[in-house]
């Protein structure tokens, strides 16, 4: 996969699509704000391409908004876009907080069973730790959420401590467990320079699948 920061509005509910099934949101449990709810959009935007023409998007959807340009929010959230390299689809999505270095992250249907979820955590700890200057990068699941805690591991994710429980945004409290990746050696990075994040930066993610 390759990953990149958001371009556009499409960018970001593309990733949104990815994560708005039931089987995403047994995990997740987004607020409904965070959904894309009609299984026909939702289907509909996981088809796209990043850049697709406006011929190609979503009638029911306003072109102008997919289209305009992607505006981070003032915060410590970086939110990064993942896409195949074998079809080029939208194929996921993570975020990785600044201040906790804590990331969280999710697969489209099409992308999931693939090996892919290691390469998704594998470019998580190397934005982290080479472009922010994280020592360690941290991530938590649910204890029944195994596909997660393989691809965590696949990454190099080891044990950790953390909350033996954790209420998701929908208010559903669950069982979790913590992992964390640390950088190998002392990394140079923006922190101390007051330099921000490269706003368009992309990073080739690698993995073995599982």
């Amino acid at each position: 996969m390759v990953v990149y920061t958001p371009v556009t509005q499409l960018d970001v509910l593309a990733v949104l699509a990815a994560a708005s099934d039931p089987g995403a949101q047994q995990w997740l449990g987004s607020p409904a704000d965070q959904v894309v709810a009609d299984t026909r959009i939702r289907e509909e935007l996981l088809a796209l391409r990043p850049g697709a023409d406006g011929a190609r998007l979503p009638a029911r959807l306003p072109r102008h908004l997919l289209t305009a340009s992607f505006e981070p929010s003032a915060g410590q959230m970086e939110l990064m876009i993942a896409v195949r390299l074998d079809d080029g689809r939208y194929a996921g999505s993570f975020h990785l907080s600044t201040d906790t270095g804590e990331i969280g992250g999710w697969l489209a249907p099409h992308a999931r069973g693939l090996g892919l979820g290691v390469e998704l955590f594998a470019a998580a700890a190397t934005l982290g730790h080479t472009h922010i200057g994280l020592q360690s990068v941290r991530a938590g699941h649910e204890t029944a959420n195994i596909a997660c805690a393989q691809a965590l591991s696949g990454a190099g994710f080891l044990p950790a401590e953390g909350p033996p429980r954790h209420i998701l945004q929908d208010g559903r409290e669950i069982e979790s467990r913590w992992l964390h990746h640390l950088a190998p050696e002392p990394t140079s990075h923006c922190r101390g320079s007051g330099l921000p994040v490269p706003r368009k930066l992309a990073v080739r993610a690698t993995g073995e699948g599982l």
